[in-house]
């Protein structure tokens, strides 16, 4: 069975690791392991943006993947950010090992609204398929309900499903070795 390692990047959100477990187990059959938390991501810190370039939280998470992992999602609550874009929920390597999710945009409150607790794990769920797809090799998605469609909005993030559509679940399937695929679900 796969292993995808778990870590927060500082003092996360615990409730968000368990979710992203539930779901990597539910959606693709995956085994999660939490590790030890990795250090802030103060040193990926752009002090003109006041953001946290997603880019070099990515290259220094590579060096905490465990060797037994075949995947690293790390959780920040921090804003992080591409050079391209204004912001990003989070990025990943394309067929790689190492992915990062930012819960900072996810919350609510961070558009000066009141906290929902259940919206929140929503988008915890459907960012962590979107980011541990992109390591699986899947890239951005036509079908906007797929939770690999492109999402630059909270309100584009809000309206796609938490599961993969049809050809992506097909393309999950084939990255999969085929001693588990009887672990990913028919869509």
């Amino acid at each position: 069975m796969t292993l995808i390692a778990i870590a927060d990047a500082g003092v996360v959100d615990g409730e968000a690791a368990a979710v992203a477990e539930e779901c990597l187990a539910d959606v693709i059959g995956f085994e999660t392991a939490r590790i030890p938390p990795l250090p802030d991501i103060d040193y990926a810190r752009d002090a003109a943006r006041n953001q946290y370039s997603s880019t070099l939280v990515l290259r220094e998470a590579q060096k905490h993947r465990p060797s037994n992992a075949a995947q690293l999602l790390v959780f920040t609550e921090r804003d992080i950010f591409i050079p391209m874009l204004s912001f990003v929920f989070g990025q990943a390597q394309l067929d790689g090992p190492v992915a990062v999710l930012s819960l900072a945009r996810l919350r609510q409150e961070f558009y000066g609204l009141p906290p929902n607790r259940v919206l929140f794990l929503a988008r915890v769920r459907k960012e962590t398929l979107h980011e541990v797809g992109h390591t699986l090799g899947l890239t951005h998605c036509s079908d906007r309900q797929c939770t690999m469609s492109l999402s630059t909005s909270i309100q584009q993030l809000d309206a796609k499903g938490s599961w993969y559509c049809e050809t992506c679940t097909a393309l999950v399937r084939e990255k999969i070795p085929s001693a588990r695929r009887a672990a990913v679900p028919e869509v």
